[in-house]
């Protein structure tokens, strides 16, 4: 039994398939049947005179997304969706589905709050298959370069980006948090391992509504010994031209099904990425938008959008000021107000992508920003060890899965990049 695309690769003679109802429209002498299955659609027609009684009286009762097998000739027909119909002889309905609750113009909430079944949607079908195309790439790209896939808690004790945004957790007697990152981990992985990475989830409580926040979000992360913030510039920027190069090489059609133009992602794969500083950052503002944005203040999701739209490709913003950033930044020996660190901004307004730094080797350093953010160093005694025994320069950052699939395929949500999105108010099905 083939599927569908099988089916459309034969281009005519009989074929067997097996899928749902997508569509259906039924007259007195044909019936017309959509099948779709997880490759492709198919339009499919039964004759009233080209088959049993039997089978005539099993269709009539069809109705949208009832599962069916189905024999007949395949052949090519303009008129249809995909540019191919099957004439049925033979069709057996292996379960009839009730009246689907998906109508012609759903609301997004709506489609969110029945998402176990807005997943068949062509849309999220799409979506969900580009998003594999993502994570393969990562890993294939980690991999290829010769790192460790490294796994961390998902239950912490300490928090490493601040603790406003952790989620309390009863743990037995204990209170403990879900990870944020792996970050204060992934530092220790690395005295033994030197080159790793991660794809899990991570947890932030911010009591954000935007279009581009979650509260349970996929991170890939990585940490390299010996690394310094130029050569992680060049891995993350390596990083997301590949995840776009197996895009355009797998899911042209998917892109096509979302209404997302592939070209505009080409000079992504194939343009260095812009490098600026803060300051250039700051300077840009000003001439091309008459921002001003006083020196020491983080960038906003507007300024950043403003930055996206000057370039075709992600833009990296290096050397922050080090209030706004956290505790395990190193200082630039060049300038004590930056820290070597990196954003990377999506373009097309789609935000900050990647979150990057050097990290700090100093056990002194580290204790005196720990203790200037008035958290007890006494707390993180076993993150300290790692600079007592063989500290090394070291470099890593995280990224937004969702944040990357949302721009690859151009969507209003971030909520649709994830099968089940978690948000402040979301937390159902």
């Amino acid at each position: 039994m083939a599927g569908i695309k099988d089916a459309m690769n034969k281009g005519n003679g009989r074929v067997e398939i097996k899928g749902w109802v997508y569509r259906e429209r039924k007259s007195n002498k044909f019936i017309f049947l959509v099948i779709r299955d997880s490759d492709d659609i198919i339009q499919c027609v039964v004759k009233r005179d080209s088959v049993s009684d039997k089978i005539w009286n099993a269709t009539e009762k069809i109705l949208v997304e009832s599962s069916v097998v189905l024999k007949g000739e395949i052949k090519e027909d303009s008129r249809a969706p995909t540019g191919f119909e099957i004439s049925v002889s033979d069709l057996e309905v292996v379960h009839y589905a009730e009246d689907f609750p998906i109508n012609k113009d759903p609301s997004p909430e709506y489609l969110l709050d029945i998402r176990h079944l807005s997943l068949r949607t062509r849309k999220i079908t799409a979506v969900m298959k580009i998003r594999s195309t993502v994570f393969g790439a990562i890993h294939e790209y980690y991999r290829k370069l010769g790192y460790y896939e490294y796994q961390s808690p998902s239950l912490i004790s300490n928090p490493a980006e601040g603790g406003s945004s952790l989620f309390e957790v009863k743990y037995f007697d204990k209170k403990m948090f879900l990870t944020q990152t792996w970050q204060l981990y992934a530092e220790a992985g690395i005295f033994a391992l030197e080159k790793i990475y991660t794809l899990a989830p991570s947890f932030r409580a911010e009591k954000s509504k935007t279009a581009r926040h979650l509260t349970e979000y996929w991170h890939a992360e990585v940490e390299a010994a010996w690394m310094d913030l130029n050569g992680l510039q060049d891995l993350a920027e390596g990083l997301i031209k590949h995840i776009v190069f197996k895009v355009l090489e797998v899911n042209k059609k998917e892109l096509e099904i979302l209404g997302r133009d592939y070209r505009d992602l080409e000079p992504t794969a194939n343009k260095g990425f812009p490098r600026i500083t803060y300051d250039q950052a700051l300077k840009l503002l000003k001439e091309k938008f008459d921002f001003e944005i006083e020196w020491g203040k983080d960038l906003r999701t507007i300024e950043e959008d403003k930055l996206s739209s000057l370039y075709d490709t992600p833009v990296i913003i290096t050397r922050y000021p080090k209030e706004v950033k956290a505790f395990y930044m190193k200082q630039d020996p060049e300038n004590s107000k930056v820290v070597l660190c990196f954003d990377l901004i999506g373009p097309e307004g789609y935000g900050e992508l990647i979150g990057a730094s050097q990290r700090e080797e100093s056990i002194d350093e580290l204790k005196a920003k720990l203790k200037k953010e008035g958290e007890d160093p006494k707390k993180y005694e076993w993150y300290l060890d790692t600079r007592k025994y063989g500290s090394v320069p070291h470099s890593g950052f995280g990224m937004g899965v969702e944040r990357v699939v949302s721009w690859i395929c151009k969507l209003d949500s971030i909520k649709d990049a994830i099968a089940f999105p978690r948000t402040i108010y979301r937390v159902l099905p």
